[in-house]
């Protein structure tokens, strides 16, 4: 939830005028947003003490100001702030949430932001496929191919990640949404869905139910969570 309350501030400064975009401006919004924020279920339900919250507001507020370090908030052209798009993808019902539109020179480029670390460049490829299915959809949807797409990651390793808007790009991201798209709809009428083991398969919530997943967890940690009765237990 950190994420989500630096989204809603840097969502609400990047609405302002471009001179109002300020540092100072920014914390004026986070004050004003925070009762309501405090007042959330889903915020109520993590059962922070007094502790605990000045540690929330502190990560939210130093993911709010990395912004700063990345971009010059000032200086942009904002199309728009939490675009809801909607397009169909070679056959594939898509809806997207951009954090972003921004505007250079005339061309649309997509920005989103991520609250965690930026990725080594091994997974660089991996994650910029969201925002290029944005940048699909809004092709798609409006006839305006955007020129860039990128991620603002505000974690302590701060960094931007982008990517070029290409024909080939776009192809590559729509055929692996339709493919995995037909996959699961084939999996679905055969009522067998086949077990793709990694290293999150310890926090999956059918973890109870999977012999695959929980022989990739032993494998890895020599045990079960506590509480996970092993799936082929009488």
């Amino acid at each position: 939830m950190v994420g989500s309350f630096a989204h809603r501030v840097l969502e609400l400064l990047m609405q302002l005028p471009p001179s109002e975009r300020t540092r100072s401006e920014a914390k004026a919004i986070a004050g004003l947003e925070w009762p309501s924020w405090e007042a959330d279920d889903d915020y109520i339900a993590l059962g922070l003490d007094s502790s605990a919250t000045s540690g929330f507001k502190w990560k939210a507020w130093k993911a709010i100001e990395r912004l700063w370090l990345l971009e010059l908030p000032e200086e942009v052209e904002v199309e728009a702030t939490e675009q809801d798009v909607k397009a169909d993808l070679r056959g594939v019902p898509f809806r997207g949430i951009v954090d972003r539109l921004d505007v250079e020179s005339g061309e649309f480029v997509v920005t989103d932001y991520k609250s965690g670390n930026a990725p080594s460049p091994r997974y660089q490829e991996s994650r910029l496929s969201q925002v290029l299915l944005y940048a699909a959809a809004i092709a798609e949807s409006t006839g305006r191919v955007p020129t860039r797409a990128r991620l603002l990651y505000l974690g302590e390793k701060y960094r931007e990640v982008s990517v070029e808007v290409t024909p080939e790009r776009l192809d590559e991201v729509t055929t692996g949404l339709s493919d995995t798209w037909q996959a699961i709809g084939h999996a679905c009428d055969v009522d067998h869905f086949p077990v793709d083991t990694g290293p999150l398969c310890g926090w999956c919530p059918y973890l109870g139910m999977c012999d695959e997943g929980q022989e990739a967890v032993i494998a890895r940690s020599g045990s079960l969570p506590a509480g996970v009765v092993p799936a082929s237990a009488p």
